[in-house]
C-alpha cells in the first residue's frame, strides 16, 4: 500500500511539473515538448517498476556503485587533464572539455559496472548495519547437495515456508546432477532426471530465492564434490543441506553447519516411549531367531521379539526401546498377541 502511495505521489508531482512547464511556455513549442516528455517519462518509470517485480539487490547495488565509481574516476581524470586543455590551443575549451568527459565517462562506467557485476558474489554492496543485523538473525544461505535435490523432499519443505534463506545450487553440483541424468544405467538416469525436475520446480517457485553459484576457486579444483561443498559453505558462511550421512560427518568435523533432512523427518515422526502399545503388521522375518519385522506408515522399522511365528498378521506390540540415528529410527518391541 505504501509503495502504491509513493507511485501516486511521484506521478502527481511529475504531472504537476509537466503542466507547469507547459503553461509557463505557452508560446514556445520546446516547453510543450519538455512538459509532455517529463510526464511520459514518469509514466514509463512507474510502469517499468510495476512490471519488474523481482529486483535483485546485488545487481542493482553493483550498477549503482559502478556508475558512481565510473563518474568519480571521470572527474579525477578530467581534473588531471584540465590544465592541458586550458593551455592547449584548442578552439572551444569548454566544448572540448565536455567531449573528453563524455568519452571518459561512458567506458569507465561500463568497465566499473561490468567488473562489479562479475564479482558480485565475492562482495556485498549492502548498508553495513543492515548486513550486520541480518547476520545476527542467523539468516545464512543454504547450500544444496546432489542427494537432497534427487530426494525431492526439499521442494515439499520449501512449500511449508520453513526455509527463509537463499538456496544456493553450486554449478559443480549441477554438473554432477547432469552426469547422473545422462548415465547409461536406467535407475541412475531416472534419479538424475528427477533431481533436474525438482530443481526446475524450485526455480519456478516465486517464493524461493534460488541462486546458481558458478564460483569454483583454485583450492576446489581436483577435489571431490563433497569437499567442494564444504569449502563453498565456509566461503559463503552458509549451511549445507543434505541427506548424505557421510557428507554430514565431513561437514561437522570441519565446523560447517549442516541441515540433515533425515534428522528433520525423524524429529517430526511420532514419539514412542518404552511400555507404549500399538498395532503393526508383521511382514517378514528378522535377523534373530524369534524376531519379526514390521513397518509404520512413515517407513519406521519395528523389530518385534516373538513375532517370527506370526507373519502377515496384525499384532499388538509393546515398545521396549527406540534407537535413533541420522540414518533413521528403529523401534524394538515385544509381541503381545494377535489383534
Amino acid at each position: 500500500m505504501v509503495l502504491w502511495v509513493l507511485r501516486a505521489v511521484f506521478m502527481a508531482i511529475a504531472f504537476g511539473a509537466g503542466i507547469s512547464i507547459v503553461t509557463q511556455n505557452t508560446e514556445d513549442s520546446q516547453g510543450l515538448f519538455t512538459g509532455v516528455t517529463l510526464i511520459v517519462a514518469a509514466a514509463g518509470i512507474v510502469s517499468f517498476d510495476i512490471l519488474i517485480r523481482k529486483k535483485p539487490i546485488d545487481v542493482i547495488s553493483c550498477s549503482y556503485f559502478g556508475i558512481v565509481i565510473g563518474l568519480f574516476l571521470t572527474y579525477i581524470v578530467g581534473v588531471a587533464i584540465d590544465p592541458i586543455l586550458t593551455f592547449s590551443k584548442v578552439g572551444d575549451v569548454e566544448h572540448t572539455r565536455g567531449m573528453v568527459n563524455l568519452l571518459l565517462a561512458i567506458p569507465l562506467c561500463y568497465i566499473c559496472t561490468s567488473f562489479l557485476l562479475q564479482t558480485r558474489n565475492d562482495f556485498r554492496f549492502i548498508i553495513p548495519y543492515v548486513e550486520f543485523s541480518k547476520e545476527i538473525k542467523g539468516n545464512k544461505p543454504l547450500i544444496l547437495d546432489t542427494s537432497v535435490v534427487i530426494d525431492g523432499r526439499i521442494a515439499d519443505l520449501v512449500d511449508t515456508n520453513i526455509f527463509d534463506s537463499q538456496l544456493v545450487m553450486p554449478k559443480f553440483v549441477l554438473a554432477e546432477l547432469q552426469n547422473i541424468a545422462d548415465s547409461s544405467d536406467k535407475m541412475r538416469r531416472t534419479r538424475g532426471r528427477r533431481g533436474l525436475d525438482i530443481l526446475k520446480q524450485l526455480q519456478a517457485n516465486t517464493e524461493v530465492d534460488l541462486l546458481i553459484d558458478e564460483r569454483e576457486s583454485d583450492d576446489m579444483k581436483d577435489q571431490p564434490v563433497d569437499a567442494k561443498l564444504v569449502m563453498l559453505a565456509k566461503q559463503l558462511n552458509g549451511k549445507v543441506v543434505t541427506g548424505d550421512y557421510n557428507l554430514n560427518k565431513i561437514a561437522t568435523l570441519q565446523d560447517v553447519p549442516v541441515i540433515n533432512l533425515n534428522d528433520i523427518m525423524n524429529a517430526l515422526r511420532p514419539v514412542f516411549l518404552p511400555g507404549e502399545e500399538f498395532q503393526v503388521k508383521i511382514v517378514k522375518e528378522g535377523e534373530g531367531d524369534s524376531q519379526g519385522i514390521g513397518y509404520l506408515d512413515d517407513g519406521t522399522m519395528i523389530v518385534i521379539e516373538g513375532g517370527r511365528s506370526h507373519l502377515q498378521q496384525v499384532a499388538n506390540v509393546s515398545v521396549t526401546s527406540v534407537l535413533q540415528t541420522s540414518a533413521g529410527r528403529m523401534i524394538f518391541a515385544n509381541y503381545e498377541g494377535a489383534v
